[in-house]
């Protein structure tokens, strides 16, 4: 695995039991414990993540603003300093380029955060689209990301700051907070549907502050987390990943993030494609399924009625916290109502299942 790119904690997984795989070009733990004891920890307790292969850009400039609001589906003109919000890029047909998160720092002056597989292409797309007065940087390989997942998350990360953690919403964050003498940019934000917070910190910092979170939250039981507690968390939430839920031929409505996509705002990239889709109804939706035959439902595969192919799964597993099969799937909307019976070819033979609502997993509210 030597030509795969790496984080700042590479040296460190081996140390808490780490078993790495390639993921998109990166050398990254795939789960530590074990993917199932990690995700029930996150859920109970909290999962500590190296997330640092996401990728980072800054966007400055008086053109700021313009700029993103011309390239992004969600209204970024809502956005105010101290504040995170989601949102797509589409290309001019409505399929997607990326799902972000763009930081407000401050007046004219934005963080992007962008999907790790999609960094030179994200770039390039944006760098195509600059503007004179908008400067773009790729900052990626200044910037390591923690990502402190679960109820007990604040609890924990209150051990190493000043800094109430408490007056941090959801979707806002703090810059130049300092963690145990280290500076870093804390947003409650994340992507496993629970409470907790994302660390944005210099590389240099990384395996200190991953040390020192890991020793604040022994005795609440917070576990080192991978990348397959990652995906079942995200995928009990119903939360996009792209390459999945989320491609160049999945626009953001196919795929049931719409909330992030404000057509009553002025010209972006892709409105006509998704304006047209939003008046003449959908093509495709994304929908949950349940398993009724025995079988687990696995990205890629067919989903038919009555002998049709009709869409196909875009993640599915053996839920941990439901543990019961299920899977997100991509279904031509006539058959995407909910408590539609369906077949799912796993393994060459056609197994039933029925749509259900998702998400499949929604944490209680304090």
């Amino acid at each position: 695995m030597s030509d795969l790119k790496r984080t700042p904690l590479l040296d460190l997984y081996s140390e808490y039991g780490g078993k790495t795989i390639d993921f998109g070009g990166w050398e990254l733990p795939v789960q530590f414990s074990g993917i199932k004891e990690e995700h029930h920890a996150v859920r109970n307790k909290a999962g500590l993540f190296d997330v640092s292969h996401m990728g980072e850009f800054e966007v400055k400039g008086a053109g700021s603003l313009a700029y993103l609001q011309k390239l992004m589906t969600n209204d970024v003109s809502r956005l105010k300093v101290g504040g995170a919000q989601y949102t797509a890029m589409c290309y001019e047909n409505g399929g997607t380029v990326d799902d972000l998160l763009i930081y407000k720092l401050a007046e004219d002056d934005y963080l992007l955060v962008v999907n790790a597989s999609n960094i030179e292409k994200d770039f390039q797309w944006m760098e195509s689209k600059l503007t004179d007065d908008v400067e773009l940087k790729n900052v990626s390989d200044e910037t390591a990301q923690l990502a402190l997942q679960g109820p007990e998350a604040e609890k924990v990360l209150q051990r190493l700051t000043h800094e109430n953690l408490a007056e941090i919403g959801f979707f806002k964050f703090k810059e130049e907070v300092d963690i145990v003498g280290k500076k870093a940019l804390v947003s409650r934000t994340g992507y496993t549907g629970e409470d907790g917070f994302e660390i944005y910190c210099r590389p240099e910092d990384a395996a200190f502050l991953w040390k020192k979170i890991l020793e604040a939250g022994k005795d609440a039981g917070v576990q080192p987390c991978g990348l397959g507690a990652r995906d079942t968390l995200r995928f009990e939430a119903n939360l996009a990943l792209y390459g999945q839920e989320l491609s160049e031929s999945i626009s953001p409505l196919e795929a049931g993030i719409g909330f992030a996509v404000k057509l009553g705002k002025d010209d972006f990239i892709g409105k006509e494609a998704l304006n047209s889709q939003k008046e003449n109804g959908v093509p495709r939706k994304l929908v949950g399924i349940e398993m009724i035959d025995r079988g687990i439902p696995r990205h890629g595969y067919p989903v038919y009625k009555e002998g049709k192919v009709i869409g196909e799964v875009t993640t599915g597993t053996q839920s941990p916290t439901l543990k019961r099969n299920i899977g997100l799937v991509l279904l031509d909307s006539e058959f995407a109502a909910i408590g539609t019976e369906v077949e799912v070819e796993i393994r060459g033979k056609q197994l039933k299942a029925v749509t259900v609502k998702t998400p499949f997993y929604k944490r209680e509210k304090q």
